[in-house]
């Protein structure tokens, strides 16, 4: 179970700002949640050297720097959880908040009773997230990793290397043991050479898959099918 919500609000007008800052303190009396609030001034400030340390970001759409979206695009490529939802003034908007996996919006002036059901739908959406590890044996230590972290794992001369969101593990086995071990956890094997977690694919191209970080894989001919259809169902069960 979650405990605390991290919040970032993205808002350039200070007054639409500090609303939403009342209405998450509103929220956590009424409500008995906690919540621990960052804010920043524009889609630019939140994107410099951005990590996946937020449950929720409030993004305001129009901003003089960097708009919302150009700012949900970058971070979608470092952090496919965090919970996405646009604050915008016009209605059209919101269709795009699709191409980068957003919950919802919010439509300005933003009213409490509308802000108050789109928390409690973005707090059950980081609460649905179960939390699931892999551990490994690395430079003599156990390390317990979250596979929700993993991008991909590669083979590479009976070494292993983990490709996780922020760094890498490297150790000697099989990739068909990691393979067998993490069978129906959401990987698929692309080649003879990577196993990919499939909440991290962005894009496919013809012959290969690309992944949170820009990582560009190879998916091998006689694996595209079974590929494709795995990541099919993945999407499907996942947004279900």
């Amino acid at each position: 179970m979650v405990g605390v919500i991290r919040v970032g609000i993205v808002e350039d007008d200070a007054a639409s700002a500090h609303l939403l800052v009342d209405y998450l303190h509103r929220y956590e009396n009424e409500h008995g949640e906690s919540f621990t609030v960052s804010t920043f001034t524009d889609g630019a400030q939140l994107v410099s050297k951005y990590r996946p340390d937020y449950d929720i970001l409030l993004l305001d759409v129009l901003m003089p720097e960097l708009d919302g979206f150009e700012a949900a695009e970058r971070i979608r490529l470092v952090d496919s959880d965090v919970v996405i939802v646009f604050i915008t003034n016009m209605a059209q908007y919101a269709i795009r908040g699709y191409e980068v996996e957003a919950l919802s919006y919010l439509l300005k002036p933003v009213p409490y009773f509308a802000f108050s059901q789109q928390m409690r739908r973005s707090i059950a959406r980081v609460r649905s997230r179960q939390p699931d590890y892999l551990t490994i044996s690395t430079n003599g230590e156990l390390v317990r990793l979250d596979t929700a972290q993993i991008v991909y794992i590669e083979s590479t001369r009976h070494r292993i290397i983990v490709h996780g969101t922020d760094r890498t593990y490297s150790f000697f086995g099989a990739l068909k043991d990691l393979d067998e071990e993490l069978a129906g956890r959401g990987f698929f094997r692309s080649n003879n050479c990577y196993l990919v977690n499939l909440r991290h694919v962005t894009s496919i191209r013809q012959n290969a898959c690309v992944l949170t970080g820009g990582h560009d894989l190879v998916v091998s001919r006689s694996r595209k099918k079974a590929f494709l259809d795995a990541l099919t169902d993945y999407i499907g069960v996942s947004r279900s």
